[in-house]
């Protein structure tokens, strides 16, 4: 034990001693948590919409005039043919095209109903597809309006009202902030652990490590303790920043974060360390924990869930500890869920 104290001791004042590792420690996590959550928000807003009026009746001036006020869509255009639309679209002037064909208020008085067409840019498939869908419901949304405005003594058989039952304001910063809290303590418990044992090997400490009498055990747990004790100070800080900047607090325990983050650090720093002691220089750790860290964060379910990958893709992050870290997290502050339910 008292080997153990000194190693630790050591690394403590190398960590300390460092020019630019404590800086690091404090701005990294308040930059990833304070810019990352805006710029990772999949939400639209200020769609460009051409709209194409082929009927030029007061019921399709007000179908325009309608989309527009939502604040959601920004009519840039009224381009006279559906080819002058795609021209513009390639150019990038408009997202969305609304093509109002002809003969609609008279469709809609003798039949009750009527179609128009619409096209989005697939270039930026999510924004393509999330314009499209909020189109198309606002459109459904107008069509309702207009009948129960036509019998208002005929009302619509069902209605439909929304809870979100676990975030109830529908804010994806309550469920990208967690998500971004794992992804900070991979990225630093991950990359400083890889370019532990191999900067002692440059720098030619690690020739005096060997011919003194440390165990193995007593070596590993002189690497691994400094960066559970990190971990742990920058998940403590990473909760102070999720909750000055966006109020934002556990539903469930701190404890049973800190259990996971406790087992999930172990893993993590553990392969840092293995990539240090298989590798020659700083660079060549680097290269390897970046390939692995990549894999790891794409799979992981931080960005697009796991469950819309296909099978084998499921089947190679179930070995990914940081998709069980992601999930945990998520459920204790939405949800509120314990270590049993975990």
């Amino acid at each position: 034990m008292k080997t153990l104290r000194f190693l630790l001791e050591k690394e403590f004042k190398q960590i300390a001693r460092h020019p630019f590792l404590p800086k690091m420690l404090v701005a990294f996590p308040a930059l990833m948590m304070l810019l990352l959550p805006w710029a990772a928000d999949p939400s639209i807003d200020e769609i460009n919409l051409g709209v194409i009026d082929r009927d030029a009746s007061p019921h399709s001036s007000r179908l325009a005039r309608a989309v527009a006020a939502t604040g959601d869509f920004r009519v840039v255009s009224f381009p006279p043919s559906f080819a002058a639309a795609l021209d513009e679209m390639a150019t990038g002037t408009s997202d969305v095209i609304l093509d109002i064909p002809p003969r609609l208020d008279g469709d809609l008085q003798r039949e009750g109903a009527a179609r128009v067409f619409i096209a989005a840019n697939g270039v930026n498939g999510t924004r393509g597809g999330l314009a499209t869908a909020y189109l198309v419901s606002l459109l459904e949304a107008r069509a309702m309006n207009d009948r129960a405005s036509e019998a208002p003594l005929d009302p619509p058989a069902l209605e439909v009202s929304l809870l979100n039952r676990f975030n109830p304001g529908g804010d994806y910063k309550s469920f990208m902030v967690p998500a971004l809290v794992v992804m900070l303590m991979t990225l630093l418990c991950g990359f400083l652990p890889a370019l532990n044992i191999v900067g002692e090997k440059e720098s030619g400490t690690i020739e005096q490590i060997n011919v003194t009498p440390v165990g193995k055990f007593t070596f590993i747990a002189g690497k691994l303790i400094p960066y559970w004790t990190l971990g742990a100070v920058v998940l403590a800080y990473a909760f102070l920043l999720a909750y000055l900047f966006y109020g934002l607090l556990p539903a469930g325990s701190f404890g049973t974060i800190y259990l996971f983050a406790l087992v999930f650090v172990l893993g993590v720093a553990g392969m840092g360390l293995i990539v240090s002691n298989h590798s020659s220089t700083m660079q060549q750790a680097m290269f390897v924990m970046f390939f692995f860290l990549m894999l790891f964060l794409l799979m992981s379910g931080l960005f697009s869930p796991v469950e819309s990958m296909p099978g084998w893709a499921r089947g190679i992050a179930a070995f990914n500890p940081l998709k069980y870290f992601v999930q945990a997290t998520r459920a204790v502050y939405l949800k509120g869920s314990g270590t049993g339910d975990l």
